[in-house]
């Protein structure tokens, strides 16, 4: 029996980056497999196979023209981590093709990285190492005037996909109330997952830790502005590790100038960020270059998941470990693709 045909055309990354080769191995045991290295594939390779394709692995674009001579697909697989807006949605929908997302790979070491980054900030951890290193430390108590626990503090978070529901089990452990505001979300839902769910306006007033975690959507761009900043408590932590275009990123440099805030920052609204870009000397601001989920780990998950869900949509099942792109949200979001 012919074995069905998968084209793989991951660009922006590359096959040894997400399949280890076991994995390379597994999927090979049970497609065959053009090997799309480097670049996009060509217009021209992309039509030589199509016809025949059952599986995409890669950002190719899929209109409904390009659809309608792939008669035989059935899933294709993003391993960049955003659902983009160069796919036919709908028309995939129509047809039953699974359109899957590797971003639930990367949840994990994004919570991780948040949490880190929260506690460094709110700890003074990156101030106390520069202040030490240039023989300007205080010990003791001295060093904590402005610093505070995590423990008992409430925590929010702006969003609970992915990366909030893998970081809640890290907050639980500090024994605050742990308050979210998801639009996406039905309150019941959220007070099932043991959170309170609230508005956005009483987010931002108490919670001591923030973490900004929500997709970029056609709803939320800059959402987050002077005001929302100014209304938060003094001294509050603001981890930003979803994207830059949800938050006014000037006005949140600001409040952290202003020492209102202190900010921990993983996404930038231009990558990479200039070099007389002022965060890079805005005070009260921990800078991290959009590698809070980018460890080898993550990398070979997003392999281990394609071939985990291929499995079984050949044998006429549901595809499990990758995310669905969810028909009624899809085409609000505003993500842009990430640099590798």
């Amino acid at each position: 029996m012919n074995k069905p045909l998968v084209l793989c055309d991951p660009h922006p990354r590359r096959i040894d980056l997400i399949f280890r080769d076991e994995d390379k191995r597994r999927l090979e045991s049970i497609a065959r497999v053009i090997w799309q290295e480097a670049e996009h594939a060509s217009a021209e390779n992309i039509e030589r196979y199509l016809a025949d394709t059952v599986a995409l692995i890669g950002q190719t674009p899929m209109p409904k023209e390009r659809l309608d001579r792939a008669p035989n697909l059935r899933a294709i697989f993003n391993v960049e981590g955003n659902f983009l807006p160069n796919i036919d949605y709908q028309e995939c929908h129509r047809r039953n093709i699974h359109v899957l997302s590797c971003a639930p790979a990367f949840a994990p070491a994004v919570a991780e990285m948040a949490l880190g980054l929260a506690l460094a900030a709110a700890r003074g951890i990156v101030t106390g190492d520069a202040a030490m290193r240039a023989g300007k430390e205080l010990y003791g108590g001295a060093s904590n005037q402005e610093n505070h626990l995590f423990r008992g503090k409430p925590m929010g978070l702006l969003g609970c996909g992915n990366v909030g529901r893998a970081l809640l089990p890290l907050l639980r452990g500090f024994g605050g109330e742990i308050l979210v505001h998801d639009p996406w979300l039905h309150p019941r839902v959220l007070s099932d997952m043991g959170t309170t769910p609230v508005s956005i306006d009483v987010l931002l007033q108490r919670s001591r830790i923030l973490f900004i975690l929500a997709a970029a959507t056609a709803e939320n761009q800059g959402a987050l502005g002077r005001k929302e900043f100014n209304a938060m408590q003094r001294g509050a932590v603001v981890v930003l590790v979803s994207r830059a275009t949800v938050v006014d990123f000037e006005a949140l440099l600001d409040a952290a100038a202003a020492g209102h805030i202190r900010a921990a920052i993983d996404v930038f609204p231009q990558e990479p960020l200039p070099p007389d870009h002022r965060a890079r000397k805005t005070p009260n601001v921990i800078l991290s270059a959009h590698r809070a989920g980018g460890l080898p780990e993550t990398y070979h998950e997003v392999g281990r998941m394609v071939v985990d869900d291929l499995e079984l949509i050949l044998k006429g099942l549901r595809p499990q470990r990758m995310q669905c792109a969810d028909i009624e949200t899809v085409g609000r979001l505003r993500s842009k693709p990430v640099v590798q």
